[in-house]
């Protein structure tokens, strides 16, 4: 048992590696839809590239989603308007009506009379049928036939023979007209309109249903095609009944495909599909990436961006996979790039949309129109602590994303005129939410304890509270720093480095020089020299333990790791030299040359690489009592050949032809620091 658990504890990184492995792809087969994918890609308006098309087995040709809709708009137009004739509204009104007339105070006689009058004129009313205004507003062409219900008699009416309530006062007085002589005909004027109401009313319901049992009945095929059958010539163009019949074999091809049974296949075949993409990019970054594969966290962060890109385009195609394109997946290149750097965000990000082809409508059209914006975004988003830079590679990208379906649109139609606009505008948002980059670099820094230009920025600021502890406690050792850092920066832009990084690592380097500054020459602003009261080894010991005490304050004051590289590698393993040669002289005993020796580790990366040579560049060019251009150059050459003798850039990925661009740089700089140029003979 205890032999298994040391087993696991000696490769918990690569069990973890294995682990993290398993469970992205088992998410991304999750996000997948598990329906079976028809095996030829075809799209409209351009050939067949297979061979001769016969249909496979017997099924009937589907319309197309926007014929349906346009039968179902035409439905909707012919439709009959159904309404109930309800038949308690006439004794309702009556009873109001012989209310009101018992108001007037007159004897009982009269109010027969006056109600005897008015019963004729509200049957006549009733019996031609009257609407009120709410069932009126549900026309608008007067004469149109609608369908009226009485009891159990359902009849095909003109709207216009009911009476509507403009036409009411017309009505009663045509009705009265013939005895105008009558005293209360003013009376019934007045009354009738108070009390009468509706009588034919919209049934809703029974216009719904009506138009329900039309749509339902709508036929959803055009036609059948039978085995054997054939569909399409290889070479014909696709499109009119050859692209609506391809489209319902592709339909009818999925709906047979998928049964419990072949579920497992299709998931099967999805996880080796996964397997293999993930599988290429672990062996991408063991291969090409070491010092990021043998990080976790880092490789969890390159899968988790993986995992939420293709999270947010599967959620899109599954609630509305009209705005596929509004998702930024940009977003992923560039975030790649900013933490690490542009081949591996590249590599990723087309990775990712190799892998989304298998789920999105016109596939082809999706990888070609993702990768070509990915290659811009790496191509043209740099320096995002420039604010600018983004917003002109956003622009870049959505303008590209826009020509190229312009492109395929003009291929696919033939004519701009049939250009669904709405795509714009959906690159348009696209493009906004790509700004959100910035937000989640911010939001990875805290979360992963990554490092980007951004933040890099921030650190080579000169007012921060650790460098103007340095400037105050040592300021010899700024002042180096700053001159180590613009020799740094300027190489690291020769070469094509990180120049950023290597500015603000060569601004901490020697933070540890603040904890015994007099100990440094640099510091040193009188004759004397606090190494005359030390031994060699002890004084050898103080200047190594700058390193050391560097780290210890990095980490206290919150330095990303990616600075703290540069304090540990600045001197990799190299020797004290002054003070071994002082303790060879006066010791005749054998000497341990490691208590002369930095820890190291070595420099790493072309950035810990170019802050070493500048840094023992600079600080071996203070030495020189007469500094002259041949000098200079002589001193540059013999430092970094022994810093190459010592193997101290062995491990970092950077090649003699940009070890002699830097020297060149270094050369330059130094002459410029000291006004010096060459002379010519006369």
């Amino acid at each position: 048992m205890k032999k298994i658990i040391n087993t696991i504890y000696q490769n918990n990184s690569i069990i973890y590696k294995v682990f993290l492995f398993i469970t992205t792809v088992f998410l991304v087969v999750y996000f997948f839809p598990k329906g079976g994918k028809f095996k030829y890609e075809f799209q409209k308006g351009k050939p067949w590239q297979y061979e001769n098309l016969y249909a496979p087995f017997d099924f009937a040709i589907q319309k197309s989603p926007e014929l349906i809709e346009q039968e179902k708009k035409e439905l909707a137009q012919k439709s009959k308007l159904f309404f109930e004739y309800d038949y308690n509204v006439f004794p309702e009104v009556q009873k109001e009506m012989l209310q009101k007339v018992k108001e007037l105070n007159v004897d009982s006689l009269t109010v027969r009379v006056i109600m005897s009058k008015g019963n004729s004129i509200l049957s006549g009313l009733y019996k031609k049928g009257f609407v009120d205004s709410a069932s009126e507003a549900k026309i608008s062409d007067r004469t149109e036939q609608v369908i009226l219900r009485r009891g159990n008699e359902i009849i095909e009416v003109a709207f216009d023979d009911f009476i509507e309530s403009n036409e009411l006062f017309q009505y009663i007085q045509s009705k009265i007209s013939s005895r105008s002589n009558y005293k209360y005909n003013d009376d019934l004027i007045r009354i009738i309109p108070q009390v009468v109401k509706g009588n034919i009313r919209y049934d809703e319901n029974f216009t719904n249903k009506a138009l329900r049992n039309s749509i339902n009945s709508i036929s959803y095929t055009t036609g059948l095609i039978t085995a054997n059958q054939l569909i399409v010539f290889k070479g014909d163009i696709v499109e009119g009944k050859k692209f609506d019949i391809l489209n319902s074999l592709k339909n009818e091809y999925k709906s047979q495909t998928w049964s419990q049974a072949n579920y497992y296949w299709i998931v099967f075949g999805y996880t080796v599909l996964v397997s293999l993409a993930l599988l290429m990019l672990l062996l991408f970054l063991r291969k090409d990436r070491a010092e990021i594969f043998d990080d976790n966290m880092k490789v969890t962060f390159i899968f988790f961006n993986i995992l939420l890109m293709i999270f947010l385009v599967t959620f899109t195609i599954k609630y509305q996979v009209d705005y596929l394109y509004v998702v930024p997946l940009s977003i992923l290149p560039i975030v790649l790039k900013a933490f690490f750097d542009a081949r591996l965000g590249l590599f990723t990000h087309v990775l990712t949309v190799l892998l989304l082809g298998f789920i999105v409508p016109n596939s082809f059209e999706f990888i070609y129109l993702q990768i070509i914006a990915g290659i811009v975004t790496i191509l043209t988003v740099s320096e995002l602590y420039k604010r600018a830079n983004l917003f002109i590679s956003v622009g870049q990208i959505t303008l590209i994303y826009m020509l190229t379906y312009f492109a395929f649109s003009i291929i696919h139609e033939g004519s701009i005129t049939q250009i669904n606009w709405d795509y714009f505008v959906m690159f348009a948002l696209n493009g906004v939410l790509s700004f959100l980059s910035l937000f989640l670099i911010w939001m990875y820094e805290k979360t992963f304890g990554l490092v980007s230009d951004v933040t890099l920025l921030e650190l080579s600021n000169t007012n921060s509270k650790l460098l103007r502890d340095l400037n105050e406690k040592a300021p010899g050792t700024f002042q180096h720093s700053m001159q180590v850092a613009n020799l740094a920066e300027a190489a690291a832009n020769e070469i094509g480095a990180n120049s950023m990084l290597v500015r603000t690592g060569a601004l901490y380097h020697d933070i540890g020089k603040m904890v015994n500054p007099m100990y440094f020459t640099e510091n040193q602003s009188t004759a004397v020299n606090p190494h005359d009261d030390l031994t060699p080894k002890d004084s050898a010991r103080i200047i190594i333990n700058h390193t050391l005490n560097g780290i210890e304050l990095a980490k206290k004051h919150g330095l990303p790791d990616r600075i703290i590289d540069f304090i540990r590698t600045h001197h990799g393993t190299s020797t004290v030299y002054y003070f071994y040669k002082k303790e060879e002289e006066g010791n005749l005993e054998d000497i341990n040359k490691e208590d002369f020796q930095y820890p190291g580790p070595i420099p790493f990366s072309k950035e810990t690489a170019i802050l070493m040579m500048s840094d023992a560049a600079e600080a071996a060019s203070k030495s020189l009592k007469e500094p002259t251009a041949q000098s200079i150059d002589v001193l540059i050459d013999r430092i970094i050949a022994k810093q190459m003798e010592d193997g101290q850039f062995r491990n970092a990925d950077i090649t003699f032809r940009e070890i002699e661009t830097i020297k060149k740089v270094l050369k330059k700089k130094l002459k410029n620091i000291y006004h010096l140029r060459i002379e010519y003979p006369e």
